[in-house]
């Protein structure tokens, strides 16, 4: 092979080899657009997580984590998110009986206890919100309910929480405070039945959250009495010991008590801890 030969030949090699590099170097470039531009997109649903979440919560947080449960979804597309409502006491007992979950949410430190104690917590439980009671009347007030001590008139179908949950442990605090008795018409599982009972004009009143009241609008008329201050609730959440589904609980947690998590809380009613 002449020197002209040769020397043609290397020439051919670098540009072949510089053009690769072009190639690569343009795929890079393609490939880091298209992952900035899918991450904005997505709203974070580029960061791995998949798969359902089941949270545990207590009744009174319905409203506010069933939208918390859509935004999540929305941030992170792969995941949903499958939530059991219900009374803190019968959700910490199917959850130390095996129940599978990832997140509990109650609505006292109390039944928290239930799950720590039995060592089914992962880590120390935070409390990320609070809750007071409010009477619940029926719309327009019509039996002009003023205070906790109204509520004790024989005339008056009154109904509580059952003892064992929350609200209806918050309730009797409350009642003692004030010096009162009351025997209510029933006794009902979680807060939501109790309200539903005023909504379905079965009752006349009921002691329930403030923010069961708020969600309920112009079904029923809240009553504020200043015995609910001697009786506000702290909400713990944690994940769970067991969790199928450890990372997107944690992640679910991390939204609850975020700025944008707290903005939904208090706007349903909850304060902040």
């Amino acid at each position: 092979m002449t020197r002209s030969a040769r020397r043609i030949r290397r020439m051919l090699q670098v540009t072949g080899a510089g053009a690769a590099a072009l190639v690569a170097l343009s795929a890079c470039s393609s490939s880091d657009s298209g992952s900035g531009s899918g991450a904005s997109s997505s709203g974070g649903g580029s960061d791995g997580l998949s798969g359902t979440v089941n949270v545990f919560a207590a009744a009174s947080l319905t409203e506010s984590f069933t939208e918390l449960g859509k935004e999540f979804e929305k941030q992170h597309p792969d995941t949903k998110v499958v939530f059991n409502f219900g009374g803190s006491d019968s959700l910490a007992a199917g959850i130390t009986s095996g129940a599978p979950a990832d997140v509990f949410a109650s609505a006292s430190p109390r039944t928290m206890k239930v799950v720590t104690d039995a060592d089914a917590a992962a880590g120390t439980p935070a409390t990320f919100v609070r809750n007071q009671l409010e009477i619940a009347t029926l719309p327009g007030n019509p039996d002009k309910v003023a205070s906790l001590k109204d509520l004790t008139g024989s005339d008056l179908k009154v109904v509580l929480c059952d003892k064992t949950v929350p609200c209806g442990a918050a309730a009797q605090k409350a009642l003692t405070a004030a010096g009162l008795k009351l025997t209510p018409v029933s006794y009902e599982e979680d807060v939501k039945s109790a309200l539903n009972k005023v909504v379905l004009k079965e009752a006349d009143a009921a002691v329930v959250y403030k923010t069961d009241v708020q969600a309920a609008g112009d079904k029923v008329a809240g009553v504020e009495f200043p015995e609910s201050a001697k009786a506000v609730n702290d909400y713990p959440i944690t994940l769970l010991k067991d969790a199928p589904n450890a990372d997107v609980g944690k992640a679910f947690i991390e939204l609850v008590r975020s700025a944008a998590g707290q903005k939904v809380l208090t706007g349903a009613g909850f304060t902040s801890p």
